[in-house]
């Protein structure tokens, strides 16, 4: 753990120089295309009126660039960048290409400043887990090692990007990493860490969006609006997620190689930019405008409308662009609407609500929209609110979609992903909790026919006995199949010790299950026999396959057998006006009727 989050410290500064090099790449397209000038200070393309032909064409030269790009340069270029950081670290052995770190930024600046409705969170994810993960295959790691500085280049980008520690940490727990352990964890932290101060003394550290809020009127009944909140931002969220996908089923079935697609979602983008300028290019101006309460109507639907539209299709069609940015426009859009009929609670809390809510519902991680939000306003005083409207958003969609924006597209590639973090049932019993004990001890010296012949009438048959010597001590295994081989039970000959096979795995009482099914795994065994720590001669158990199974039915039990564990209420027996106890039958004829 140490020498990896040693590793990670450099890694954390190279992701946040690479964050500030892509970040002024996207200026830099933006003000060519867009301003004929050169300047690499982030702009927005709807700042001022532009030639409508340069609108429209724009972001369609863009795309064929980027198609481009995909199909000579590397195909994983395309889309938002984490899904294929997930793939990366789940069939990929965490290793990324160095052409890959290279394209990426380079595609996504293209993208975006040809006015590309993406962030640059998604292509810095990915640029940032190249970076770690280049380093890591330059180094002799494991693919857990490997795995663990992917993320915490990723981690130390998005961080760089937005100034935002927590929340990249957060991301990288809830959507990268699969687990939590120190061995990741430490490591992690280290390189967001290291990412933020380089991220201070290149871009400055105050707040992206800042909000001034001090003491916001929260109350129940904000909490209870939150809530309205959350549902309005899930069922955005879903509209969207199913949006994403219809766009690429569609440019799935077009006639033509999927390099021309991100110039058809260029039309698109252009076509939108026509009606609502203002939704081109990353538009931080636009978010800023929403969570500071500043937007108008105009602007907040055309924003909540077109945006919308035009990021779904242009996403779908696989071209090269993060999806943070835009959904915390389209969430503070949405907030930004609703709070026109809400009651004031600060300026701009309604937006930051749908902003959680959205981002919460899109990527299934609450917890990330909440301290997303708060790090990128610091109004730290709506944490409450904030986190009733994400989880509502994130309860919603759990419900409605089997899957998330991001976990849909890997099970498209034939991978299964679930974001379920529990208890693994293996870890919580013992070998002693699930071991037969009943095994007979053979001994080595008996005859096959004498001990076939005491077997069959036993009551219950083992996969593996084990053999004992003439001191008693376990000396080697015999397999059940072994013993009862049609040649063998026919010779009647022969002793154990002549099919007995040295003890190539033993299990100890006080281990886990867990422990036992990497031994098995690493075997290529199914039955181990138990021994005492303290006398490893002595065979007391037997533990086989079928055992760890029954924790995994125990855990199965848990989670859907429903039992009333306290006794239901005893209501007192009316008694009718002649003193009998009830109306009705006899107290025998009652009972009778009950049988």
């Amino acid at each position: 753990m140490l020498l990896i989050t040693a590793w990670a410290l450099p890694v954390g500064v190279v992701s946040a120089l690479a964050a500030w090099g892509l970040l002024h790449l996207i200026g830099l397209v933006t003000n060519l295309v867009f301003y004929r000038r050169a300047a690499t200070g982030l702009v927005a393309p709807g700042l001022v009126h532009h030639d409508p032909l340069l609108v429209l064409t724009a972001p369609v030269a863009g795309g064929l660039v980027i198609g481009m790009m995909a199909r000579f340069g590397s195909e994983k270029i395309r889309g938002h960048g984490m899904p294929e950081a997930i793939e990366a670290i789940l069939t990929g052995g965490s290793k990324v290409s160095p052409r890959v770190a290279l394209l990426k930024p380079v595609s996504a600046a293209i993208s975006i400043g040809t006015g590309g409705p993406f962030g640059a969170e998604g292509p810095i994810i990915m640029t940032g887990g190249a970076i770690g993960s280049i380093l890591a295959q330059a180094l002799r790691l494991s693919a857990d090692e490997r795995k663990t500085l992917l993320v915490a280049g990723a981690a130390g980008g998005m961080a760089a990007t937005f100034n935002s520690p927590l929340a990249a940490v957060l991301l990288a727990v809830e959507l990268l990493l699969f687990e939590w352990r120190p061995r990741s964890f430490v490591p992690v932290v280290a390189s967001v860490s290291t990412a933020t101060v380089a991220r201070w003394v290149l871009l400055g550290g105050a707040a992206i969006f800042p909000v001034p809020v001090t003491q916001p009127h929260l109350s129940g009944w904000v909490d209870a609006l939150c809530v309205l909140s959350g549902v309005t931002g899930g069922l955005l969220a879903v509209a969207a997620t199913a949006l994403v996908y219809l766009a690429e089923d569609a440019f799935a079935r077009l006639p033509i190689h999927w390099m021309w697609w991100p110039a058809i979602g260029g039309l698109a983008i252009g076509l939108g930019g026509l009606v609502e300028p203002r939704a081109l290019g990353v538009g931080y101006d636009v978010i800023d405008e929403l969570l500071t309460g500043r937007a108008g109507l105009a602007l907040i639907i055309g924003i909540l409308v077109v945006k919308t539209l035009m990021w779904s299709l242009s996403l779908g069609s696989g071209t090269s662009g993060g999806v943070l940015a835009p959904i915390f426009m389209i969430g503070g859009a949405l907030g930004a609407l609703e709070g026109r009929w809400l009651p004031t609670v600060a300026p701009g809390f309604w937006a930051m609500a749908g902003l959680a809510a959205v981002v919460g519902g899109v990527m299934r991680s609450p917890l990330t929209g909440v301290v997303f939000t708060l790090e990128l306003t610091h109004a730290w005083a709506t944490a409450p609110a904030l986190l009733v409207a994400s989880t509502t958003a994130y309860a919603l969609s759990a419900v409605m979609l089997k899957r998330s924006m991001l976990t849909e597209k890997i099970a498209r590639r034939g991978l299964h992903l679930t974001r379920d973090y529990t208890t693994d049932p293996l870890e919580t019993f013992f070998v002693d909790d699930v071991m037969a004990t009943n095994v007979p001890v053979l001994n080595g010296q008996d005859h096959v026919g004498d001990v076939v012949a005491r077997l069959s009438r036993a009551e219950e048959v083992h996969p593996l006995y084990p053999v004992a010597g003439p001191d008693g001590g376990l000396v080697g295994v015999v397999t059940h199949g072994d013993l009862t081989r049609p040649a063998v039970a026919g010779e009647r000959a022969g002793t154990v010790a002549d099919l007995m096979c040295p003890v190539g795995v033993m299990a100890h009482p006080d281990d886990t299950l867990r422990h036992v099914a990497y031994l098995f795994a690493e075997h290529g065994t199914t039955h181990a026999p138990v021994v005492e720590r303290a006398a490893p001669h002595r065979p007391t158990g037997l533990v086989s396959l079928p055992h760890l199974l029954r924790a995994r039915l125990h855990d199965l039990t848990e989670e859907r057998h429903r039992q009333r564990v306290l006794p239901a209420p005893r209501h007192p027996v009316r008694r009718s006006r002649a003193g009998g106890r009830g109306p009705g039958r006899r107290p025998s004829e009652r009972t009778n009727a009950g049988r």
